[in-house]
Protein backbone atom coordinates (compact mmCIF):
# COMPACT_ATOMS: atom_id res chain seq x y z
CA UNK A 1 0.00 0.00 0.00
CA UNK A 2 2.77 2.23 1.03
CA UNK A 3 4.30 2.03 -2.51
CA UNK A 4 1.09 2.02 -4.43
CA UNK A 5 0.32 5.45 -2.74
CA UNK A 6 4.03 6.92 -3.34
CA UNK A 7 3.71 5.70 -7.02
CA UNK A 8 0.26 7.51 -6.89
CA UNK A 9 1.90 10.68 -5.57
CA UNK A 10 4.57 10.61 -8.25
CA UNK A 11 1.88 10.18 -11.00
CA UNK A 12 0.17 13.20 -9.90
CA UNK A 13 3.20 15.12 -9.22
CA UNK A 14 3.92 14.33 -13.10
CA UNK A 15 0.31 15.37 -14.29
CA UNK A 16 0.90 18.67 -12.11
CA UNK A 17 4.04 19.55 -13.90
CA UNK A 18 2.82 18.48 -17.32
CA UNK A 19 -0.62 20.93 -16.89
CA UNK A 20 1.71 23.82 -14.70
CA UNK A 21 3.80 26.88 -15.83
CA UNK A 22 7.42 26.43 -15.17
CA UNK A 23 8.87 29.24 -13.30
CA UNK A 24 11.49 31.20 -15.20
CA UNK A 25 14.88 29.98 -14.37
CA UNK A 26 15.23 34.01 -14.05
CA UNK A 27 13.22 36.72 -12.58
CA UNK A 28 13.89 40.21 -12.98
CA UNK A 29 12.12 42.99 -10.82
CA UNK A 30 11.64 46.80 -13.49
CA UNK A 31 10.75 49.43 -11.40
CA UNK A 32 9.74 53.07 -12.37
CA UNK A 33 7.90 56.10 -11.03
CA UNK A 34 4.91 56.73 -13.15
CA UNK A 35 1.37 55.62 -12.81
CA UNK A 36 0.42 52.64 -14.51
CA UNK A 37 -2.19 54.59 -16.71
CA UNK A 38 0.97 56.63 -18.15
CA UNK A 39 2.48 55.42 -22.14
CA UNK A 40 6.23 54.74 -20.72
CA UNK A 41 4.25 51.75 -18.82
CA UNK A 42 1.33 51.01 -21.05
CA UNK A 43 3.40 51.21 -24.37
CA UNK A 44 7.40 50.88 -23.71
CA UNK A 45 7.94 49.00 -20.35
CA UNK A 46 4.36 46.23 -20.34
CA UNK A 47 5.12 45.32 -24.02
CA UNK A 48 8.97 45.45 -23.92
CA UNK A 49 9.11 42.99 -20.39
CA UNK A 50 6.41 40.66 -22.18
CA UNK A 51 8.54 40.41 -25.36
CA UNK A 52 11.44 40.26 -23.81
CA UNK A 53 10.07 36.79 -21.83
CA UNK A 54 8.53 35.66 -25.32
CA UNK A 55 12.53 36.27 -26.65
CA UNK A 56 13.90 34.01 -23.69
CA UNK A 57 11.37 31.26 -24.03
CA UNK A 58 10.38 31.04 -20.49
CA UNK A 59 13.88 31.79 -19.69
CA UNK A 60 13.22 35.25 -18.55
CA UNK A 61 10.17 36.64 -16.02
CA UNK A 62 10.02 40.53 -15.38
CA UNK A 63 7.91 41.92 -12.57
CA UNK A 64 7.11 45.79 -13.19
CA UNK A 65 6.85 48.34 -9.97
CA UNK A 66 5.52 51.72 -11.13
CA UNK A 67 4.89 54.36 -9.63
CA UNK A 68 2.78 53.87 -6.45
CA UNK A 69 4.70 50.80 -5.40
CA UNK A 70 6.94 50.39 -2.98
CA UNK A 71 9.72 50.51 -5.57
CA UNK A 72 8.31 53.14 -7.39
CA UNK A 73 10.18 56.22 -5.66
CA UNK A 74 11.15 58.48 -8.03
CA UNK A 75 14.46 59.63 -6.16
CA UNK A 76 15.13 56.22 -5.60
CA UNK A 77 15.48 54.50 -9.06
CA UNK A 78 19.55 55.02 -9.78
CA UNK A 79 20.11 54.08 -6.56
CA UNK A 80 18.26 50.81 -6.21
CA UNK A 81 18.94 49.56 -9.70
CA UNK A 82 22.77 50.25 -9.02
CA UNK A 83 22.48 48.54 -4.98
CA UNK A 84 21.00 45.45 -7.33
CA UNK A 85 17.52 45.77 -5.29
CA UNK A 86 15.89 46.34 -8.66
CA UNK A 87 17.31 44.70 -11.94
CA UNK A 88 16.27 47.38 -14.26
CA UNK A 89 14.79 50.88 -14.17
CA UNK A 90 13.67 53.78 -15.77
CA UNK A 91 14.20 56.88 -14.34
CA UNK A 92 14.47 60.92 -14.61
CA UNK A 93 17.43 62.17 -14.51
CA UNK A 94 17.03 65.44 -12.74
CA UNK A 95 15.46 63.67 -9.67
CA UNK A 96 17.82 63.39 -7.37
CA UNK A 97 19.86 66.68 -8.57
CA UNK A 98 23.17 66.32 -9.39
CA UNK A 99 23.94 62.85 -10.33
CA UNK A 100 24.10 63.47 -14.20
CA UNK A 101 25.62 66.60 -14.83
CA UNK A 102 27.01 65.88 -18.28
CA UNK A 103 23.66 63.89 -19.51
CA UNK A 104 21.84 67.61 -18.20
CA UNK A 105 23.41 69.62 -21.20
CA UNK A 106 20.63 68.35 -22.92
CA UNK A 107 18.24 70.19 -20.82
CA UNK A 108 19.11 73.28 -21.68
CA UNK A 109 16.88 75.62 -22.92
CA UNK A 110 16.12 76.11 -27.03
CA UNK A 111 18.31 73.31 -27.72
CA UNK A 112 15.99 70.63 -29.28
CA UNK A 113 12.34 70.77 -29.66
CA UNK A 114 11.15 67.05 -30.47
CA UNK A 115 11.82 63.69 -28.38
CA UNK A 116 13.32 62.30 -31.71
CA UNK A 117 15.74 64.66 -32.34
CA UNK A 118 16.54 64.85 -28.44
CA UNK A 119 16.54 61.21 -28.03
CA UNK A 120 19.01 60.22 -30.61
CA UNK A 121 21.12 63.21 -29.50
CA UNK A 122 21.66 61.48 -26.17
CA UNK A 123 21.85 58.07 -27.37
CA UNK A 124 24.89 59.78 -30.07
CA UNK A 125 26.49 61.78 -27.01
CA UNK A 126 26.52 58.50 -24.50
CA UNK A 127 29.72 56.21 -25.91
CA UNK A 128 32.17 58.98 -25.86
CA UNK A 129 30.66 62.03 -23.79
CA UNK A 130 28.27 60.14 -21.54
CA UNK A 131 29.09 56.98 -20.05
CA UNK A 132 31.54 57.69 -17.17
CA UNK A 133 27.96 58.38 -15.36
CA UNK A 134 26.41 55.02 -15.95
CA UNK A 135 29.37 53.60 -14.19
CA UNK A 136 27.80 49.76 -12.82
CA UNK A 137 25.07 50.52 -15.54
CA UNK A 138 24.29 48.48 -18.61
CA UNK A 139 22.15 51.49 -20.60
CA UNK A 140 19.42 50.44 -22.02
CA UNK A 141 17.97 53.67 -23.48
CA UNK A 142 18.76 57.35 -22.89
CA UNK A 143 15.57 59.39 -23.70
CA UNK A 144 13.76 62.94 -23.78
CA UNK A 145 10.52 63.94 -24.11
CA UNK A 146 9.00 66.68 -26.59
CA UNK A 147 9.52 70.27 -26.26
CA UNK A 148 7.84 71.12 -22.87
CA UNK A 149 5.24 73.81 -21.99
CA UNK A 150 4.43 76.09 -19.01
CA UNK A 151 0.97 75.65 -17.08
CA UNK A 152 -0.34 77.60 -14.68
CA UNK A 153 -3.41 77.57 -12.55
CA UNK A 154 -4.71 81.38 -12.74
CA UNK A 155 -2.60 82.83 -14.58
CA UNK A 156 -2.19 82.49 -18.48
CA UNK A 157 1.77 83.11 -19.50
CA UNK A 158 2.22 84.55 -22.78
CA UNK A 159 5.39 86.68 -22.05
CA UNK A 160 8.26 86.91 -19.97
CA UNK A 161 6.64 89.70 -17.47
CA UNK A 162 3.68 86.90 -17.05
CA UNK A 163 6.60 84.91 -15.27
CA UNK A 164 7.50 87.50 -12.98
CA UNK A 165 7.13 85.75 -9.02
CA UNK A 166 5.39 82.62 -10.13
CA UNK A 167 5.84 79.34 -8.14
CA UNK A 168 6.70 76.96 -10.46
CA UNK A 169 7.67 73.49 -10.35
CA UNK A 170 10.72 72.45 -11.65
CA UNK A 171 12.70 68.83 -12.39
CA UNK A 172 16.08 69.20 -13.34
CA UNK A 173 18.90 72.24 -12.33
CA UNK A 174 19.04 73.66 -15.69
CA UNK A 175 15.10 74.17 -15.71
CA UNK A 176 15.60 75.49 -12.31
CA UNK A 177 17.88 78.29 -13.78
CA UNK A 178 15.71 78.92 -16.85
CA UNK A 179 12.95 79.76 -15.10
CA UNK A 180 14.90 82.31 -12.38
CA UNK A 181 16.51 84.01 -15.43
CA UNK A 182 12.83 84.10 -16.97
CA UNK A 183 11.44 85.53 -13.14
CA UNK A 184 9.78 82.71 -11.86
CA UNK A 185 10.71 81.10 -8.46
CA UNK A 186 11.42 77.64 -9.24
CA UNK A 187 10.05 74.85 -6.66
CA UNK A 188 12.01 71.14 -6.89
CA UNK A 189 9.20 68.54 -6.75
CA UNK A 190 8.60 64.78 -8.07
CA UNK A 191 5.79 64.97 -10.55
CA UNK A 192 3.64 62.92 -8.63
CA UNK A 193 3.36 65.71 -5.94
CA UNK A 194 2.45 68.30 -8.68
CA UNK A 195 -1.34 68.04 -8.55
CA UNK A 196 -1.80 68.28 -4.83
CA UNK A 197 0.52 71.11 -4.55
CA UNK A 198 -1.54 72.70 -7.64
CA UNK A 199 -4.94 72.12 -5.97
CA UNK A 200 -3.86 73.58 -2.62
CA UNK A 201 -2.05 76.53 -4.09
CA UNK A 202 1.90 75.51 -2.87
CA UNK A 203 2.76 76.13 -6.17
CA UNK A 204 1.69 78.57 -9.23
CA UNK A 205 2.33 75.93 -12.17
CA UNK A 206 4.39 73.55 -13.23
CA UNK A 207 6.84 72.53 -17.04
CA UNK A 208 5.56 69.43 -18.34
CA UNK A 209 4.69 68.06 -21.59
CA UNK A 210 0.85 67.86 -22.70
CA UNK A 211 1.17 63.86 -21.28
CA UNK A 212 0.63 64.75 -17.68
CA UNK A 213 -2.10 66.78 -17.93
CA UNK A 214 -3.77 63.37 -18.74
CA UNK A 215 -1.65 60.93 -16.80
CA UNK A 216 -1.50 63.03 -13.62
CA UNK A 217 -5.26 64.43 -14.18
CA UNK A 218 -3.86 68.06 -13.91
CA UNK A 219 -6.09 69.24 -16.29
CA UNK A 220 -8.38 69.34 -12.93
CA UNK A 221 -6.55 72.21 -11.53
CA UNK A 222 -4.95 73.49 -14.44
CA UNK A 223 -6.53 76.36 -16.64
CA UNK A 224 -3.41 78.05 -18.62
CA UNK A 225 -1.13 76.35 -21.07
CA UNK A 226 1.65 77.90 -22.77
CA UNK A 227 3.14 75.58 -25.49
CA UNK A 228 6.54 77.20 -24.81
CA UNK A 229 8.76 74.56 -26.78
CA UNK A 230 11.68 75.78 -24.16
CA UNK A 231 13.15 72.78 -23.28
CA UNK A 232 13.32 68.88 -22.76
CA UNK A 233 13.71 66.66 -19.66
CA UNK A 234 15.48 63.25 -20.08
CA UNK A 235 15.66 60.00 -18.48
CA UNK A 236 17.09 56.65 -18.44
CA UNK A 237 16.63 52.99 -18.86
CA UNK A 238 19.39 51.14 -17.60
CA UNK A 239 20.03 47.57 -15.86
CA UNK A 240 22.28 46.23 -13.07
CA UNK A 241 25.51 45.26 -14.96
CA UNK A 242 26.18 42.25 -12.55
CA UNK A 243 22.09 41.43 -13.42
CA UNK A 244 22.76 41.27 -16.84
CA UNK A 245 26.21 39.32 -16.44
CA UNK A 246 25.14 36.60 -14.57
CA UNK A 247 22.61 35.86 -17.41
CA UNK A 248 23.60 33.37 -20.02
CA UNK A 249 24.46 34.80 -23.66
CA UNK A 250 21.38 33.90 -25.30
CA UNK A 251 19.06 35.87 -22.92
CA UNK A 252 21.51 38.59 -22.68
CA UNK A 253 21.20 38.59 -26.29
CA UNK A 254 17.41 38.91 -26.36
CA UNK A 255 17.82 42.42 -23.59
CA UNK A 256 20.52 43.49 -26.52
CA UNK A 257 18.08 43.34 -29.42
CA UNK A 258 15.47 44.99 -27.55
CA UNK A 259 17.49 47.67 -26.39
CA UNK A 260 19.85 50.13 -27.80
CA UNK A 261 19.09 52.01 -31.40
CA UNK A 262 16.35 50.45 -32.29
CA UNK A 263 14.40 51.17 -28.89
CA UNK A 264 15.61 54.74 -28.66
CA UNK A 265 14.61 55.52 -32.25
CA UNK A 266 10.89 54.53 -31.00
CA UNK A 267 10.46 57.71 -28.40
CA UNK A 268 9.60 60.58 -31.17
CA UNK A 269 6.89 58.71 -31.92
CA UNK A 270 5.69 57.09 -28.75
CA UNK A 271 6.13 61.34 -27.02
CA UNK A 272 3.66 61.99 -29.91
CA UNK A 273 0.79 59.74 -28.87
CA UNK A 274 1.44 59.99 -25.27
CA UNK A 275 0.85 64.06 -25.94
CA UNK A 276 -2.02 63.96 -27.59
CA UNK A 277 -5.05 62.61 -24.98
CA UNK A 278 -2.99 65.80 -22.48
CA UNK A 279 -4.23 68.56 -25.48
CA UNK A 280 -7.18 66.99 -25.49
CA UNK A 281 -7.54 66.99 -21.84
CA UNK A 282 -7.08 70.60 -21.89
CA UNK A 283 -9.42 71.60 -25.05
CA UNK A 284 -11.91 69.33 -23.49
CA UNK A 285 -11.92 71.26 -19.96
CA UNK A 286 -11.90 74.59 -22.26
CA UNK A 287 -8.56 75.88 -20.83
CA UNK A 288 -6.73 78.67 -22.67
CA UNK A 289 -3.24 77.29 -25.08
CA UNK A 290 -1.01 80.05 -25.93
CA UNK A 291 2.03 79.93 -28.02
CA UNK A 292 4.68 82.53 -28.06
CA UNK A 293 5.08 85.07 -30.91
CA UNK A 294 8.75 85.30 -32.82
CA UNK A 295 8.87 87.72 -31.28
CA UNK A 296 8.71 86.68 -27.79
CA UNK A 297 10.35 83.62 -28.40
CA UNK A 298 13.47 85.70 -29.79
CA UNK A 299 13.33 87.47 -26.50
CA UNK A 300 13.25 84.74 -24.06
CA UNK A 301 16.65 83.47 -26.90
CA UNK A 302 18.48 86.50 -25.62
CA UNK A 303 17.33 86.70 -21.97
CA UNK A 304 18.47 83.26 -21.77
CA UNK A 305 21.49 83.06 -23.56
CA UNK A 306 23.82 84.25 -20.24
CA UNK A 307 21.95 81.69 -18.48
CA UNK A 308 23.40 78.42 -20.86
CA UNK A 309 26.99 80.42 -20.28
CA UNK A 310 26.48 80.47 -16.50
CA UNK A 311 24.90 76.43 -16.16
CA UNK A 312 28.32 75.64 -18.52
CA UNK A 313 30.32 77.11 -16.12
CA UNK A 314 28.68 75.43 -13.12
CA UNK A 315 29.33 72.42 -15.08
CA UNK A 316 33.26 73.00 -15.83
CA UNK A 317 33.21 73.95 -11.76
CA UNK A 318 31.70 70.66 -11.10
CA UNK A 319 34.52 68.85 -13.06
CA UNK A 320 32.80 68.45 -16.15
CA UNK A 321 35.86 69.96 -17.59
CA UNK A 322 35.05 69.23 -22.01
CA UNK A 323 31.00 71.15 -20.88
CA UNK A 324 30.96 73.57 -23.63
CA UNK A 325 32.24 70.72 -26.15
CA UNK A 326 29.55 68.28 -25.17
CA UNK A 327 27.06 71.35 -25.44
CA UNK A 328 28.18 72.07 -28.95
CA UNK A 329 28.25 68.08 -29.95
CA UNK A 330 24.70 67.99 -29.16
CA UNK A 331 24.25 71.20 -30.58
CA UNK A 332 25.54 69.39 -34.10
CA UNK A 333 23.34 66.21 -33.20
CA UNK A 334 20.15 68.21 -32.97
CA UNK A 335 20.73 69.83 -35.99
CA UNK A 336 21.23 66.51 -37.78
CA UNK A 337 18.54 64.68 -36.36
CA UNK A 338 15.63 67.39 -37.11
CA UNK A 339 17.16 67.84 -40.57
CA UNK A 340 16.66 64.01 -41.01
Amino acid sequence: MRISALLAGAALAGVLAAGGTQAAEYELKLSHFLPPVHGIHTDFLEPWARELEACSNGGLAVEIFPGGTQLGNVAKQQEQVLAGVVDLAHGLHGIPRGRFPRTSVIDLPFLTESADAASRTLWALYPDYLAEEYEGLKVLALHAHNGGLIHTRDTQVASMEDMQGLRIRTPSPAISMMLEHLGAIPQGMPPGQVYENLEKGVIDGTVFPWDPVRSFRLAEVLDYHLDARAYTVSFFFVMNQRSYDRLPAALQACIDQSSGDALVGRFGDWWDAWDAPGLAAAQDKGNAIASLSDEERGRWRAALAPMIEAYLDQLEEQGVGNAREIYAKAQDYVAQFEAE
